[in-house]
């Protein structure tokens, strides 16, 4: 939030330096040694670690290995990309837009269950999966499973970056 602060100011001070009238500046005329430098407008800030402007081209680039998910078609290691969606992912488009959906309501999708959660003793069968990659500009190396209530949740909130299991 500061760093935007800053960045914002430091626009402002630069347009309005640009905007004084050449009174002020300099005698007329070209000064020995001088060269020219044009001001330019600094970009604008991004928000957030990651955070594409709109228009932007970052391309997400995640690798998922998943096991024992109960569908040999699902488990593996698949590729997914995003903007635009590929890769060797079942659903591409799915699991960007999915993505993309988490990064609008202001959740991280690859976060651990905090340590302090208190979850329901249920186990929700084998499949693991691992993430790595990039995403957003930030990277990711994320572990899944599905042991206890918080972390069935948590698998089921990324699906169908990550697939549906059975059993």
């Amino acid at each position: 939030m500061l760093r935007r602060l800053a960045l914002t100011a430091a626009a402002a001070c630069l347009s309005a330096l640009a905007a004084a009238p050449a009174a002020t500046a300099a005698p007329a005329g070209p000064v020995a040694g001088a060269t020219a430098r044009a001001i330019t407008p600094l970009p604008a800030p991004g928000g957030q670690p990651g955070h594409r402007l709109p228009g932007s081209r970052v391309r997400d680039r995640l690798t998922i290995t998943v096991a024992d998910s109960g569908s040999p078609a699902a488990d593996g290691t698949h590729r997914l990309y995003c903007a635009p969606a590929g890769g060797t992912h079942a659903s591409p488009q799915q699991a960007c837009d999915r993505l993309d959906q988490l990064a609008a309501d202001r959740r991280t999708p690859f976060a651990p269950v905090p340590a302090t959660m208190m979850c329901t003793m249920q186990y929700g069968g084998p499949a693991t999966a691992h993430i790595t990659g990039v995403w957003r500009g930030q990277p990711v190396d994320a572990t899944f499973r599905r042991t206890n209530g918080c972390e069935i949740s948590r698998w089921g909130a990324l699906e169908p970056v990550l697939p549906h299991t059975v059993g």
